[in-house]
């Protein structure tokens, strides 16, 4: 009688690994030079959205930062390995000695290998995250932007929008209202104060509510000092919120309007001053939360309806999908907590932006 044929050994005398554990390995590699290599919590650094060429918007988002990098904070300083830290020469006798000597030997080589601009995976696509070290973004970006806007000299090809990240958390409503509370309080604890609106957007992301998020931000900028104001027409400051999947990116930054939303395209398109007061064209829309619900049209609650489920899908086309414009004109309704505020908000907003995305 034949003998069963054995099915021939697997080579490692294990099953065949998942395609996902060839992945994580993968990025295990790639994160070999130190830092992480996605997107999370506690990083500070630049977002920067494109049109469907990410190698590239990396390419030229490195060279645009290293030269204004270097513009502002000098050249970039590099420890050649001939001169990194070495371990022990047989002199010390003490073993733990030597052992911490090597530790901090290790953690020595790991900094020396951090660059000033790294790129991590954001987690969506047609976005771009350069984590920063030792710099600030928002003063680097609106740099950038600053002198883009006066010499109207186009500087980058795929690069849309380039927009400052100072503080990431959870994208939890507890872990942001908790994390805003400290972050927004040198822009708006008194005696800071200043005309405000709050710009928001989701990608990937299908449990945190808009209106929750932008309701309590609003809150907390109040909370901070009865004077904050919001103004869409020309307002001072910009609180930007970008979700993406389960981390929210904070920022505040200056001059939202004046360089076209952070978009260098536009900033060289533009000719001249933008127009600060074509929000007032259009008639007055929604006060606070209260008269929000019950003020609102149908039409426009099933606009909004649709903006958000545009958000929670993978945006493959980004800055065409035109969904920020209604989250400011939101962020302007529900940040007025008080009743005089409601003149401000105009229904305008939505379609004066659609051109600057």
């Amino acid at each position: 009688m034949a003998s069963p044929v054995q099915p021939p050994p697997q080579c490692g005398g294990g099953k065949r690994k998942s395609k996902a554990q060839y992945v994580q390995a993968k990025r295990a590699r790639r994160g070999d030079g130190g830092g992480p290599r996605q997107l999370e919590p506690g990083l500070q650094g630049i977002l920067i959205t494109c049109n469907m060429n990410e190698r590239k918007c990396v390419e030229e988002a490195y060279s645009l930062l290293n030269e204004y990098g270097d513009d502002l904070y000098g050249p970039e300083k590099f420890t050649d390995k001939d001169q990194q830290p070495s371990g022990s020469e047989g002199e010390d006798d003490d073993v733990e000695a030597v052992l911490k000597k090597e530790v901090g030997d290790i953690k020595a080589s790991t900094e020396m290998r951090l660059r000033r601009f790294q790129s991590v995976e954001s987690g969506a696509n047609n976005v771009v995250f350069i984590r920063t070290l030792g710099i600030e973004p928002e003063k680097l970006v609106h740099h950038i932007l600053q002198d883009v806007y006066k010499t109207k000299k186009k500087k980058t090809r795929v690069i849309l929008r380039m927009l400052p990240i100072s503080g990431t958390c959870k994208a939890f409503l507890e872990d942001m209202k908790k994390y805003a509370e400290t972050f927004l309080e040198p822009w708006f604890k008194a005696p800071n104060k200043g005309t405000f609106q709050i710009v928001y957007k989701a990608r990937n992301n299908s449990h945190v509510n808009r209106e929750e998020v932008i309701k309590e931000l609003a809150g907390i900028v109040g909370s901070l000092n009865a004077e904050n104001r919001v103004d869409l027409t020309n307002p001072q400051l910009t609180v930007v919120v970008e979700i993406i999947k389960a981390v929210c990116c904070l920022s505040v930054v200056e001059d939202y309007v004046l360089f076209r939303k952070y978009n260098l395209q536009e900033v060289v398109k533009s000719a001249k001053d933008p127009p600060l007061h074509s929000k007032q064209t259009a008639h007055a829309g929604h006060g606070e939360p209260a008269k929000l619900e019950a003020g609102d049209p149908a039409g426009q609650d099933d606009q909004a309806e649709g903006q958000s489920n545009r958000q929670v899908a993978p945006e493959n086309s980004e800055e065409q999908g035109q969904t920020e414009p209604v989250s400011e004109t939101q962020a302007a309704s529900e940040g007025g907590a008080k009743p005089e505020l409601a003149s401000q908000v105009t229904e305008g907003s939505e379609a004066n932006e659609n051109d600057l995305s």
